[in-house]
């Protein structure tokens, strides 16, 4: 680890990875993101983009940026030696946008709910309060486009994924993985347990942007009456 609070590696031949940890826990990935919110406001000429993830951040550069003779990944590590002490980042929860999702909990939007509550020892609507209490941290996007993975979830409400996953889960299907929640922004298969669906479309490449949910972004759930 650097003196700046994170090591640099070279990520294949035009990305470099930020790591400031290896654990899945709200305090590191707050400072994957007021790291990520530093190097933006800064800019290099060569960044062409940000991706997030839970104790990393990867920066992938513009090699036409650099003269022919420069070492454009060596050259962005140089410019990363300036950035601020691990201490001096600043963490501000509140500036992040908060983004309310209406959830449709159990029966056919949220098939696994009963055992969702059966595997924490509550009732249903024990689990559904617990849920739409808990403020979330979209900590990164991935596995399909604009799937956001979030954090912050009560822990009673943690269960392990499905053994066998589901050939196909519904867009809009809200789920349960491990520690995590998550929304599946299109149909496809998934192992997480679902315990509702939501009517908000979460990426629609037509869109600007694409995704309704961005990296940094606080998420509440709240309950609504299927139609």
């Amino acid at each position: 680890m650097s003196d700046a609070g994170f090591a640099v590696e070279r990520l294949g031949e035009d990305a470099l990875l930020l790591r400031l940890g290896d654990a899945i826990d709200e305090a590191t990935n707050a400072r994957v993101h007021a790291l990520a919110a530093r190097v933006a406001a800064s800019r290099p000429p060569w960044l062409r983009d940000l991706v997030p993830a839970y104790a990393s951040l990867a920066l992938f550069v513009d090699a036409d940026a650099f003269a022919d003779d420069v070492d454009p990944l060596a050259d962005a590590a140089r410019w990363l030696d300036g950035m601020p002490q691990q201490a001096d980042i600043a963490i501000d929860v509140g500036a992040s946008r908060i983004v309310e999702i209406p959830v449709r909990y159990g029966g056919e939007d949220g098939p696994d709910l009963d055992a969702v509550a059966a595997h924490a020892g509550l009732s249903a609507q024990d689990v559904v309060a617990l849920h739409c209490a808990g403020e979330y941290r979209v900590a990164m996007l991935g596995f399909a486009p604009g799937f956001p993975y979030l954090i912050g979830m009560d822990p009673r409400l943690s269960m392990p994924r499905l053994p066998t996953p589901r050939a196909r889960v519904a867009a809009g299907s809200v789920g349960i993985g491990g520690a995590q929640t998550g929304i599946y922004p299109r149909p496809g298969p998934g192992g997480w347990r679902l315990i509702g669906r939501t009517a908000m479309v979460l990426f629609d490449a037509a869109r600007d942007p694409p995704a309704a949910l961005a990296p940094g972004d606080r998420v509440r759930f709240v309950a609504v009456a299927s139609p």
